[in-house]
């Protein structure tokens, strides 16, 4: 290249590959410094039913970023917050049964509306069936005045002025 030539401009090409963060894509080695632990402490929680990674076909443990997170939180848990493993499972037990309890009553709150409007579009075709069977009541003037009827004889007679 002589001092005459543009400079070569290289181009990189950056590849962004989008990961669930329910798959698992880290071995413990990872996902133990990604979560500030030692790999035992993973094998420990594991054991324990805190933590379930996925398995490779040849058995390998998986982490995901879900379970690096909730890695977290459990130490989140025993260290700043002082509990023990006891306490760490059921603030978990007690978090899934609120999460599980919200899942329902939204699922319940979406039929309600879902009934709702089914119950008010039946009262308007209701409404809209009276409408077109009931003949509107409009008051007519007297078209032939009523009879004047004569008091029995001897009775008195009481006037009655008609409009």
């Amino acid at each position: 290249m002589s001092d005459q030539d543009p400079p070569r401009r290289t181009t990189r090409t950056t590849t962004r590959i989008t990961i669930s963060d329910d798959r698992g894509v880290f071995m413990i080695s990872v996902a133990a410094e990604l979560a500030e632990m030692h790999p035992q402490t993973l094998r420990m929680y594991e054991q324990r039913g805190l933590i379930e990674p996925q398995r490779s076909a040849k058995g390998t443990r998986l982490y995901s970023q879900s379970d690096v997170e909730k890695l977290r939180r459990i130490q989140e848990m025993t260290g700043d917050l002082g509990l023990n493993l006891a306490g760490v499972e059921r603030v978990l037990e007690l978090e899934e049964q609120l999460e599980r309890a919200t899942a329902r009553l939204q699922a319940l709150e979406q039929r309600s509306s879902e009934m709702r409007a089914e119950m008010e579009q039946e009262i308007e075709a209701v409404r809209r069936s009276f409408r077109a069977e009931i003949v509107p009541y409009r008051p007519q003037p007297d078209i032939l005045p009523a009879p004047r009827r004569e008091p029995p004889s001897g009775g008195r007679r009481i006037r009655i002025d008609r409009d």
